[in-house]
């Protein structure tokens, strides 16, 4: 699960293109926090706390309490040029909301793949997966075992065994994550790339 993160933060009284490059000039990144029926309040945050955060690579699938208030992160912004943040927006939420999250994929047990080992590659179509959960247990990533995986063979979110009271937030398809393709030489070689290319086209 998660860690919850804390951000401190300062109230905006004046919006605008101005009052915001003022905050950045100053070491700070304009905000916004709105939600739960309530008004949207502005808000600063320390721009060298914020970069800290965003560096643990589960900023977006983490609660994060702002001056007591506990948030979800939903957008950062950032500059074209310099790649610093320069907006972000955190999402009000209980303490057992159901929220959206992306959370990454972590693929496990290579050294255990038959398609691996005999040169298959593997074709990574998800590196994150849109989930449904309770705000207190939201994952850290989702593992998926690769062993016993063969060339030609995909995996489907039908595969995947989620957290409990964890869900996919799509529902409409059994949508692929991965496959494991064979490269040019192997395909040569067995002479049969009809299951290889079939596999290529769902991955695309």
């Amino acid at each position: 699960m998660s860690d919850t993160l804390t951000l401190s933060a300062e109230t905006r009284d004046r919006a605008g293109k101005g009052a915001s490059r003022a905050l950045r000039r100053e070491g700070r990144v304009p905000a916004v926090i709105y939600g739960q029926k309530k008004d949207p309040v502005g808000i600063s945050v320390n721009e060298r706390e914020l970069t800290k955060l965003l560096m643990t690579g589960h900023f977006f699938n983490s609660v994060v309490m702002i001056n007591g208030e506990r948030t979800l992160p939903k957008d950062v912004a950032f500059d074209v040029v310099t790649d610093r943040p320069i907006h972000v927006d955190f999402l009000r939420i209980g303490e057992h909301s159901t929220v959206h999250v992306n959370v990454p994929i972590i693929f496990t047990d290579e050294e255990e793949a038959p398609g691996i080992k005999r040169g298959g590659v593997l074709n990574i179509v998800r590196h994150e997966l849109e989930l449904v959960c309770d705000a207190a247990k939201i994952p850290d990533d989702i593992t998926i075992s690769l062993k016993g995986v063969e060339v030609g063979d995909s995996i489907h979110i039908s595969a995947v065994t989620l957290p409990k009271g964890v869900t996919s937030a799509i529902t409409d398809r059994d949508f692929t994550i991965a496959t494991v393709v064979a490269p040019s030489a192997l395909k040569s070689s067995e002479g049969d790339t009809t299951q290889t290319e079939a596999a290529e086209g769902e991955g695309e």
